[in-house]
């Protein structure tokens, strides 16, 4: 199988990069950016998702990047870092500042951007998560909460959702559901039980869409057979999106409490609002043991990623959850700083909500005109437009999924394809009206020629 090629349990392609990227590259790239991809090739290990690539990268600003020829793309993917867009100059200017006064912390110290961005943090959080800890990246904050776990309640065992991405470590593929990274590995972490996700389109109880919560109830049938569990872990809403019905995650939330087990949310790539709330949790009304969140707490620019824990939960003084040479880094807190401040004076929740319901209508509107189009759904500007070949048997469209996205490029747009074939669109929360009327306007002509 070649890198990223199309499949349907691939969530996490960050382009598809099959067959037809020769046949794309070729066409649409000068010789310079030919050769320049050719030598990453030659130097880099080969990994799917990743390595051969598809065009080299100049510049990014905003809602947009552009290559080395110059040609800009609406970035609807930003491996969802880019929640404050591109290279926004608030961030780049903290960055600047903190490098000449404190440009990295030694282990064992602390440093007033950290002290600051713990602070921060725990006002923001929900109900009594009080207590945090940063490290580089959200595989890395998720083996923290998975240690945590551990050391609170004793067990080892989880349950976590097939079709759930957490990380590409050992452990974190160990607890998520995608064949695309598990197969192949060997002995996993023991005691990782998986359930079905809250998909009410392709629901395994045949709700058909009026959920009647038994994915719910199942967690709490799990819970009290194994008797053991130390946590549930899950993506409060899967980034293809799977949007859980209002009363799913208190159900959850109750279950744990009656078996003991903790509550880890993983918000590692829609935190910090683009749901059009902080965390995505607080559209629920529930406050989890333990949440994780990263990407976009960078600004974009540096890889940073915080657990945010319950204040009883600081009882492992003696064990080291991390202990990573860079959780303290200066520099990234106060990238994360500048995030958050931008966030707050931009208003960017209020616009993720109000451009993600604009975008919602227009991607229903394509919907009702193309037939490739199974199911559109979304949270703020966490969107996803489902294609299926038939609306009945919902027979994944992967190959016409991925000549959409590659006719997408080729137009100025730039996509994520989960599964093998939702189009997942998370663009910048500074993201206008305009563009995303340009965005969808994109997609309606592909869909047209390949549907």
């Amino acid at each position: 199988m070649e890198s990223g090629e199309a499949r349907p349990d691939l969530s996490e392609g960050d382009i598809n990069l099959s067959a037809r990227r020769s046949e794309w590259v070729e066409k649409n790239l000068d010789e310079k950016t030919r050769k320049l991809l050719a030598e990453d090739s030659r130097l880099f290990l080969h990994q799917s998702l990743s390595t051969p690539c598809l065009d080299v990268l100049a510049h990014c600003e905003g809602a947009h990047i552009e290559n080395l020829q110059g040609r800009r793309l609406l970035d609807f993917h930003g491996n969802n870092v880019h929640q404050v867009g591109f290279s926004h100059p608030k961030v780049i200017e903290a960055v600047k500042t903190q490098l000449d006064e404190l440009s990295f912390c030694t282990r064992r110290y602390t440093n007033l951007p950290a002290i600051e961005l713990a602070a921060t943090l725990c006002d923001l959080a929900p109900g009594d998560l009080g207590r945090v800890l940063f490290c580089p990246g959200g595989a890395g904050a998720m083996g923290m909460a998975l240690k945590l776990a551990r050391c609170a309640t004793g067990r080892f065992k989880t349950i976590s959702m097939w079709d759930s991405f957490h990380g590409a470590s050992l452990d974190t593929i160990s607890i998520g559901g995608e064949a695309f990274f598990r197969e192949g590995m060997g002995p996993l972490l023991p005691g990782a039980e998986h359930v079905p996700p809250p998909d009410s389109y392709r629901c395994v109880w045949d709700c058909a869409g009026e959920c009647n919560l038994k994915c719910a109830d199942y967690i709490d049938y799990v819970l009290e057979k194994e008797g053991d569990v130390a946590a549930v872990i899950a993506e409060t809403v899967r980034s293809t999106p799977f949007i859980p019905p209002p009363d799913y995650w208190q159900r959850v939330r109750a279950a744990c409490d009656r078996h003991g087990a903790l509550l880890i949310l993983d918000e590692i790539p829609h935190c910090l609002g683009r749901t059009g709330r902080m965390f995505t949790c607080e559209h629920y009304g529930v406050v989890p043991d333990m949440v994780v969140i990263g990407k976009g707490l960078g600004g974009g620019i540096f890889p940073f990623a915080a657990l945010i824990a319950r204040e009883e939960l600081n009882l492992a003084a003696d064990k080291a959850l991390g202990h990573y040479t860079h959780e303290k880094s200066p520099v990234a807190c106060a990238a994360a700083l500048a995030t958050l401040e931008v966030i707050r004076e931009e208003n960017l929740l209020e616009n993720a909500e109000r451009v993600g319901q604009f975008a919602l209508e227009k991607l229903r509107d394509l919907q009702r005109r193309h037939s490739l189009v199974g199911d559109v759904r979304g949270l703020g500007l966490l969107l996803g437009v489902e294609l299926v070949r038939d609306r009945q048997s919902l027979e994944r469209a992967t190959e016409e999924a991925e000549e959409v996205m590659y006719q997408a490029l080729a137009r100025g747009l730039s996509f994520k394809l989960t599964m093998g074939n939702i189009i997942t669109l998370t663009p910048s929360l500074t993201v206008t009206e305009e563009e995303v009327t340009e965005a969808v306007g994109i997609l309606d002509e592909c869909l047209e020629l390949v549907g």
